[in-house]
């Protein structure tokens, strides 16, 4: 501790001193004044000299070097002393609002990796003091804190779960709460219409669209939860009501655009988190005019859709998917015309979607994204259907998904021949363009037929389908003699395909019960008598057991007949109609 003589020197020297006379080293005294006064328990003492009217001076001038030291104070694990947060509060009233401002921006930005939301929600209350008392920059300078801030919450992991959420181990809630509370009172002030707060509504727009990113498109968002991170989107919605920010204007045109400070990917994801909250949970959604009909905004929403399901997060893909299928859902079926199909962003969602059918590794995200395809796929009039069949049945390059679109063909069909349209897309000379799609094997004679059975089994119940139903074909003389030929090259190709596969599957069976039998089953494996042509997973059947092997191969034999009595069902139809034909 300074000898008081000397202290009591300095105090009264400073206290005559005229603020432009101060040198850097009666800062630097000050703060080591206060510092020793915090070390040495003197805080009481301190603070009573920080809130004497003969000192204000001083302490307006040099006051602000000591807001560092005692927010460290603050945020030590042990309590702080209440004098301590009173002398924060009384230098934050006291010094330049710019001042306070600027250090308490670098201790928010110097925080301790691991002390980040403790430092946050410590130094949020002051830093909004020090904007209130400003008088002229509130705009600019809220603008410089909310970025800090809000970079800091960013570094923060997010909680998923509600036990996460209610655990809250990095403060993530925490921060949303104290973030809630500084902004409201800028909220409050830019209400009024009088164009004197353009600027600091720019700012809270800002703030709004970084917040929509992180932390809450990671968050799971439900109502029902009333998380803090719930009540925080809520808050976020309504900032945007309250800065009179247009949310149509904001999600279906860019005009604003120029005055949100995010590269156009993130604002995307932004925009894609305003748009789940607005049409899946209904936050705001009183703002959103009846005259936009559902088809226009599910069109504008095509590239907020795009951007989620092109993400690999499950929190992504999720609000992706929910609001594709809400967007769906408020459009008429058999209504959405084909020149959609032309569209970018609708090219864009779709790939995004088979991306995720093909290739999550999680099933209830491939599962809820087979439910979106098919509420899609509804809403589509006939033609726009028929192009959409044929551009899946070409590029997606996966048999499930193209065995689900050759059982839509075929609902199509049934469709169209109750209705009697013998002309519309799915019965006669249209129907031939798909069903030589469909009736297709990829790799003719070599073709996996396993790997490819959901399209296969599908195409063999279409095509016997056709034929039992076939009066409206057969009415027309050149479909019908077409679908014969399809058919006739179609199953003889599969005939030769399944015979082949037939005698290797039967061989690998007998060779397998052979080694069993001769317990050298391990000799089999080094010598490379091993399975590795086979349709199936060599690395997987590998690791079975010869019980589990066995199972697999009849397995596919079993399905093998399957498919061949389908085509011999389908010869049988022929010859039943050859004679009134």
């Amino acid at each position: 501790m300074m000898n008081e003589d000397l202290v009591n020197d300095l105090i009264q020297r400073w206290r005559i001193t005229p603020e432009d006379d101060l040198k850097p080293e009666d800062y630097q005294q000050f703060k080591d004044l206060g510092c020793a006064c915090l070390t040495q328990g003197g805080i009481e003492d301190f603070l009573t000299f920080l809130q004497d009217e003969k000192n204000q001076s001083m302490v307006k001038s040099m006051g602000c070097v000591l807001l560092t030291p005692l927010m460290k104070e603050v945020l030590k694990k042990e309590k702080s002393p209440d004098h301590v947060q009173v002398s924060i509060t009384h230098l934050t009233m006291t010094c330049r609002p710019h001042e306070v401002l600027q250090n308490l921006i670098a201790v928010v930005k110097d925080a301790d990796p691991d002390a980040i939301s403790e430092t946050l929600v410590a130094t949020v209350p002051h830093l909004q003091t020090g904007l209130l008392r400003l008088e002229a920059g509130r705009a600019s300078s809220l603008g410089s804190v909310l970025s800090v801030l809000h970079k800091q919450l960013s570094l923060l992991p997010v909680p998923y779960t509600a036990q996460q959420e209610t655990d809250d181990e990095f403060g993530v809630c925490r921060c949303c709460a104290a973030l809630t509370s500084f902004t409201t009172p800028f909220l409050q002030e830019v209400r009024s219409n009088d164009g004197n707060h353009q600027e600091m509504k720019m700012e809270l727009l800002n703030f709004c669209m970084r917040s929509l990113r992180e932390p809450l498109l990671e968050a799971e968002l439900t109502p029902q939860r009333n998380s803090p991170l719930w009540l925080f989107a809520s808050h976020i919605m309504l900032a945007l009501v309250a800065i009179q920010q247009s949310i149509t204007e904001l999600l279906f045109f860019s005009t604003v655009n120029k005055n949100v400070q995010m590269d156009k990917s993130q604002l995307a994801e932004s925009k894609g988190c305003l748009a789940y909250l607005l049409f899946v949970r209904l936050l705001a959604i009183e703002c959103i005019p009846t005259v936009f009909s559902p088809g226009f905004i599910l069109q504008c929403n095509m590239e907020y859709i795009h951007q989620l399901l092109s993400s690999k997060k499950e929190s992504h893909l999720l609000k992706g998917m929910a609001l594709f299928e809400r967007s769906l859902e408020r459009v008429q079926d058999n209504s959405l015309s084909v020149s959609l199909l032309e569209v970018k962003s609708f090219h864009d969602v779709k790939q995004s979607l088979l991306q995720v059918l093909t290739d999550c590794p999680m099933q209830h995200l491939r599962e809820s994204g087979l439910k979106v395809l098919q509420l899609l796929i509804n809403k589509l009039e006939a033609e726009a259907k028929h192009k959409f069949f044929r551009c899946l049945l070409t590029t997606s390059n996966h048999p499930g998904v193209e065995g689900y679109i050759v059982r839509n063909i075929r609902n199509e069909v049934e469709s169209s021949m109750k209705s009697g349209n013998v002309t519309g897309w799915f019965v006669g000379v249209e129907l031939l363009s798909l069903l030589g799609l469909v009736l297709n094997l990829p790799q003719g004679a070599q073709t996996d037929l396993l790997h490819n059975m959901d399209k296969i089994m599908e195409s063999l119940n279409l095509l016997r389908y056709l034929l039992i139903r076939d009066k409206p074909l057969s009415s027309n003389a050149d479909v019908w003699e077409q679908l014969s030929r399809m058919r006739e090259a179609y199953t003889k190709m599969l005939r030769v395909c399944i015979s082949m596969s037939r005698a290797y599957y039967t061989a690998e069976v007998k060779a397998l019960r052979d080694d069993h039998k001769r317990q050298a089953r391990e000799a089999r494996m080094s010598t490379g008598r091993s399975l590795k042509s086979m349709t199936i997973k060599r690395e997987n059947l590998l690791k079975m057991t010869p019980e589990a092997q066995h199972q697999v191969l009849q397995s596919a034999l079993v399905t093998f007949d399957l498919m061949e009595s389908l085509i011999v069902r389908t010869e049988e139809i022929m010859e039943e109609k050859i004679p009134t034909s």
